[in-house]
């Protein structure tokens, strides 16, 4: 099945996928694919930041900017 530059699934027929494009484009539907990837990288940071003291947060940015400006 062909795929959207995001990993959408679209549809195999080329007249069906233009039809869809049109409609995603006008508004009349929506893109609902959405990667799992993606959905884990958007909280993930949160999740971990929120699991870590304020020391360890400190300690792992002093080291990032040690590295990056080292």
């Amino acid at each position: 099945m062909p795929t959207g530059p995001k990993g959408e699934k679209r549809p195999a027929d080329p007249v069906a996928n233009a039809l869809l494009v049109a409609k995603i484009a006008v508004g009349d539907a929506e893109e609902t694919h959405v990667s799992k990837r993606r959905q884990g990288g958007l909280k993930g940071g949160v999740v971990r930041a929120s699991k870590l003291s304020a020391a360890r947060r400190s300690e792992i940015a002093r080291k990032a900017a040690a590295a990056r400006w080292g």
